[in-house]
């Protein structure tokens, strides 16, 4: 990309390449933004294929799949590289044209992709097959020596990923889950949810312990609930009553004997350790009934 910048006057040259860093930073986290940035860097050196390509992925990712396939043939046209042919199919799928996407898998392009490249095509076409309502047909797609190698590549969980999804919609979830739990093993970068989708299956629920909103719940039931629980451990406050019968009914225990020198004040329900130690020191004292 720098090398492709040298060919603008210096100044001109920065400050595309401002626009393009800001268009690589914000892409994952504020597409809408990098798209903007995207289109300043167009209207400055739309001659350059490199501006265009960045272009295509920022129209790409926030779904304006006819401005980006307008950039990517663009850029293809420019350079000659085939790189793109995967995610130029995809944007025939985002337009609703599946079957287009198809015919594209079959091009002799596809034969000069690297082996990441066909891959990418085989997702696509699978994808396609799905628009398309042939489910059997795109786990059919996916099947192939890539999905059933041991060894993990960066495109490995998306494929395995992919794959639980062709069954999932195919009626075979079963087969589904355990692809899953592949694509989760070799998901190292969180590039899938495949974890979540695992647990989804298994009933399982994860609860993020660092949410400020669920802490906040949390925080606000707890400060809900009464002050003193039934079985509660002791503690040094004392509550005050009435006469006996409020004693009995606020331990809910019919046989609570109380000393006939009640004086309306008594303290919380001792803990089970507690009484066992008062108890004890009953008996070594020689009292018999309290």
């Amino acid at each position: 990309m720098r090398q492709e910048l040298k060919s603008l006057p210096k100044t001109l040259a920065d400050d595309v390449a401002r626009n393009l860093v800001m268009v690589a930073r914000l892409l994952d986290s504020e597409p809408e933004e990098a798209y903007q940035y995207s289109r300043v860097a167009l209207r400055l050196a739309s001659r350059v294929a490199a501006v265009r390509e960045a272009a295509g992925f920022a129209s790409y990712v926030t779904q304006r799949y006819s401005e980006a396939l307008t950039e990517f043939r663009a850029a293809r046209r420019m350079t000659g590289r085939v790189d793109l042919w995967p995610v130029m199919a995809d944007c025939e799928r985002g337009l609703g044209r599946p079957e287009r996407a198809l015919a594209m898998a079959g091009e002799p392009e596809v034969k000069q992709l690297d082996k990441a490249g066909q891959v990418e095509m085989r997702l696509v076409a699978a994808g396609a097959r799905a628009d398309m309502e042939q489910f059997d047909a795109a786990v059919v797609t996916l099947q192939s020596p890539e999905l059933a190698s041991p060894a993990v590549h960066p495109w490995t969980a998306r494929l395995r990923y992919a794959y639980a999804e062709a069954l999932i919609a195919a009626g075979r979830g079963e087969e589904a889950r355990d692809w899953f739990a592949k694509a989760a093993d070799a998901d190292t970068d969180g590039s899938t949810n495949a974890a979540e989708r695992l647990a989804e299956i298994d009933g399982v629920e994860f609860v993020d312990a660092l949410d400020p909103e669920l802490a906040e719940e949390e925080a606000e039931q707890a400060a809900s609930e009464p002050a003193r629980r039934k079985g509660a451990e002791a503690s040094d406050e004392k509550v005050i009553f009435e006469d006996e019968e409020d004693v009995e009914e606020y331990y809910d225990e019919d046989d609570l004997e109380i000393d006939d020198d009640f004086d309306g004040v008594v303290p919380e329900r001792a803990s089970d350790a507690e009484r066992a130690e008062e108890a004890d020191k009953a008996a070594k004292a020689g009292e018999s009934d309290k």
